[in-house]
């Protein structure tokens, strides 16, 4: 099978890109490195700098599916430039599905977010949550869900949105290295490497039990796999959601202590005020995954979570300082 992987160049499209390689796909990967890294894409996979808009470029009855991980992922960038979010996730991939269109190309896996739900009435969140999303960013994403589901509708398009939590650990050549970064993990481990004084805990009087959010931390091959088995459960006409997570949740102090132990270095903490949006608890409910696509996540210990995170961000200072 051959597959377009746009945004392959990032962090979740490349280790995606990377099982489809050894699940033995052929892959083209497809994005503009404004985020991306070129080194990240996977060895054996086709390279295309360009943008989603011009997919039809390259689009053809030769692709058996499309896995689509291009947009603008910055949650605090999406309050301030929400245009940005508008033009290049909703407008982006208003584009890519009209290139699938007139390609005849009838398979989409979509990266969408947890972010769609917003501040959740219940948890574990099921996919029959209200979709409330509190940034340009989370709503961006659940525009593109409507936009998907209309176009199964309308044209036979087979999709699977897949709604990610919190993902961390590393793979092959890719691990997180946002610019600016904003993940729990990876800011912890800038403190164990002394490129940053302290972490900062937003707030610890939530009604959890050491009073600091929790989250669902899931790691990316675990994600990575759920992409293939959705290629396999899309089905012609039909627009499945589903939530991708472990089913537990960690605290902020419970995961600052997890890199203590992973790393063997001290991390300072700075109790800072709460930040606004943020929910105490957010961890999914994974069950619709389970029964859809028989996925079962196998990487769910925190520690070896943090252990691939911290042997990649090694990885990358090692590379800087040569």
């Amino acid at each position: 099978m051959k597959y377009l992987v746009t945004g392959g160049a990032g962090y979740v499209g490349g280790v995606v890109a990377q099982h489809l390689l050894e699940a033995g796909h052929e892959v083209v990967v497809l994005d503009n490195l404004s985020t991306g890294f070129r080194e990240g894409v996977p060895t054996g996979a086709s390279f295309i700098e360009g943008d989603i808009r011009d997919a039809a470029k390259w689009l053809d009855s030769s692709f058996d599916g499309v896995l689509h991980f291009a947009a603008s992922s910055q949650v605090g960038e999406s309050v301030v430039k929400p245009e940005k979010y508008w033009d290049n996730n909703v407008g982006g991939t208003m584009a890519l599905l009209g290139a699938m269109r007139e390609a005849g190309v009838k398979k989409l896996v979509f990266s969408s977010t947890a972010a769609t739900y917003g501040e959740p009435e219940e948890v574990p969140i099921v996919e029959s949550a209200p979709t409330r999303p509190t940034n340009p960013y989370g709503a961006s994403k659940l525009a593109v869900d409507f936009m998907i589901t209309s176009e199964a509708n309308a044209h036979g398009l087979g999709a699977v949105s897949l709604r990610y939590f919190n993902v961390a650990g590393a793979y092959g050549k890719q691990g997180e290295r946002h610019d600016p970064e904003s993940h729990l993990i990876p800011l912890i481990l800038q403190v164990a490497q002394g490129r940053r004084e302290a972490i900062n805990v937003f707030g610890e009087d939530y009604p959890t039990p050491d009073g600091t959010c929790v989250r669902d931390y899931i790691h990316v091959a675990d994600l990575a796999e759920a992409h293939l088995l959705a290629l396999k459960a899309a089905e012609p006409g039909e627009h499945l959601i589903c939530n991708l997570g472990n089913g537990e949740g960690f605290s902020v102090r419970q995961v600052i202590e997890t890199v203590r132990q992973v790393t063997g270095h001290p991390i300072p903490e700075v109790v800072a005020p709460r930040r606004g949006g943020d929910p105490a608890t957010l961890v999914a409910s994974a069950a619709t995954a389970r029964e859809k696509l028989g996925w079962n996540p196998s990487r769910t210990d925190l520690a070896g979570i943090v252990a691939d995170a911290w042997e990649f961000a090694q990885s990358i200072s090692a590379a800087r300082e040569q």
